[in-house]
């Protein structure tokens, strides 16, 4: 079997890990970087376009599909998303459709989708100033959430509580996103629908995690995980818990929301990571990406639900339907976190072995190397790595994740 992987723009070798889980199910994977370092991969397997143009990606898979012959085109990446559509469609290989690629990353036409639908999501206002700005917040009512319409990780991602926090916020997140990663690194010669930032209505109650799978007329909720971070005026979606504390009754309200957004953003064989919070006893939509959830969550699905999500790429992006059961945690308890440091750049990590070696742990990875530039908000949402370990109840998986977090030292450069 082979499979075709594409980023639009590398993202340093952050997927690196993920494309050696598709191998080791027995798929020859091909890597194509639009743009990127001439060494990332095999270079019997690899090919660098040295464009961000979608028409030159669009040529360059062509001509490489006409000598491989692929089964299929995958991606991980949250900004190669679209790029995937576009390329599957050229190439007569499975795939969504471009248009709800786009509803999928922007998140105004992603709202506007729900919205039509009837499904449940907060107010939400597409601003192009900070009178804009200001005048959304006062109908909605403080707080409310400034965002990216393109973004990821939660980078310029705020909580306003005051028309104060707006102008100066606002500034930061309209300076912050004309060289952010996950705006600048989409394709170019694309629609991607309005540029920009959204003011949203703020939902007061809890956020799930979920991985999804959306095959012709079913949905499946693949893995369900508490989102259990204290937050603050940003999001760095740091601190996670499964299974899912959700009781069955709210668990249904889940499945029928998402069911009813995935068919409104036109995911009918795709996997997904969604988001959901509850508001009012009720879930609202935050998003559907079209692709599987970053960090560990395909390790958390692995281990509580019983539901592979890297396995369910492979075979989604084959055009065979996946193995996937409803929601069943397997009684496993996690805790899993993001690990956050102060900002600057990176000397060294230093891991003990009592941490790297201990069998608690079934996540450890420091995504940052030394010279990397941390940077924190309001600059930006940079993290150091993933931690997650194991415990027999949601006590005993957070108190060894706190414990060993703390004995993770950073040194930056002076």
């Amino acid at each position: 079997m082979k499979l075709l992987t594409i980023e639009t723009q590398q993202y340093l070798s952050y997927y690196i890990s993920r494309y050696r889980q598709v191998e080791a199910f027995g798929v020859d994977l091909y890597v194509l970087n639009g743009e990127g370092t001439p060494d990332f991969w095999p270079p019997e397997r690899y090919r660098l376009v040295g464009s961000k143009k979608i028409d030159d990606i669009i040529a360059q898979a062509r001509q490489w599909h006409a000598e491989e012959h692929f089964d299929g085109v995958i991606t991980f990446s949250e900004s190669a998303v679209i790029t995937v559509a576009a390329v599957a469609e050229a190439l007569g290989l499975p795939g969504i459709p471009v248009d709800a690629a786009v509803r999928s990353r922007n998140k105004y036409l992603m709202r506007e989708a729900y919205r039509q639908a009837g499904v449940p999501v907060p107010g939400y206002r597409l601003v192009e100033s900070v009178d804009e700005a200001l005048a959304a917040g006062a109908a909605f009512g403080y707080p409310v959430i400034l965002k990216p319409t393109m973004g990821a990780g939660s980078h310029f991602v705020f909580r306003i509580d005051d028309p104060g926090e707006m102008a100066r916020r606002y500034a930061q997140a309209a300076a912050g996103i004309r060289d952010m990663f996950w705006a600048t690194s989409e394709a170019d010669g694309i629609d991607l629908g309005p540029q920009g930032l959204l003011v949203e209505s703020f939902l007061a109650g809890r956020e799930y995690l979920i991985e999804a799978l959306a095959w012709d007329d079913e949905l499946y909720l693949g893995s369900v995980v508490d989102r259990v971070t204290v937050e603050g005026s940003t999001f760095d979606d740091d601190v996670h818990h499964a299974p899912t504390s959700l009781p069955p009754e709210d668990l249904a309200k889940v499945h029928r929301v998402v069911a009813d957004a995935a068919r409104a953003q036109g995911l009918h064989r795709s996997v997904m990571h969604a988001e959901v919070r509850f508001h009012n006893g009720e879930p609202h939509l935050l998003e559907i990406a079209a692709r599987v959830g970053g960090g560990g969550l395909d390790l958390i699905a692995r281990l509580t639900a019983g539901y592979d999500p890297i396995r369910a790429v492979v075979d989604v992006g084959r055009g065979v339907k996946p193995v996937v059961r409803h929601y069943r945690p397997t009684g496993t308890h996690i805790a899993a976190m993001c690990l956050i440091c102060d900002e600057g750049v990176v000397e060294r990590v230093d891991v003990p072995p009592e941490v790297s070696g201990s069998d608690k742990v079934f996540l450890l990875k420091i995504t940052a190397r030394p010279g990397d530039l941390i940077r924190r908000p309001p600059n930006g949402n940079t993290i150091l790595g993933f931690l997650g370990t194991t415990g027999s109840s949601e006590e005993e998986a957070m108190s060894t994740m706190n414990d060993f977090a703390s004995r993770i030292d950073v040194q930056f450069a002076r």
